[in-house]
């Protein structure tokens, strides 16, 4: 077994965990858990891209759109919370 099979077994398997975030973001009984979903997705998103980069060998790419992205997510989220908490909106 060579080791970009493993990357890619791995990848699929994310790629199906991100579907279990889609759900919890279209169907979250409170709004604090869509975000929860969404930064999950994200979380998720980052590490596809990073293994992604891997096997296409174009790893120095993919961690500065990994990083890119991550700092995306992360500020969206935290924006997100930030503004309901402040309207009290659920």
């Amino acid at each position: 077994m060579r080791i970009e099979d493993a990357f890619l077994g791995v990848t699929v398997a994310l790629l199906g965990l991100v579907l279990v975030y889609l759900f919890r973001v279209a169907v979250g009984p409170t709004v604090f858990d869509r975000i929860l979903g969404v930064s999950a997705l994200g979380t998720t998103t980052t590490i596809i891209l990073l293994l992604v980069g891997v096997l296409y060998d174009r790893i120095e790419l993919f961690v500065d759109l990994s990083l890119a992205y991550a700092l995306l997510s992360f500020v969206g989220a935290l924006a997100a919370a930030r503004y309901f908490e402040q309207t009290g909106d659920r």
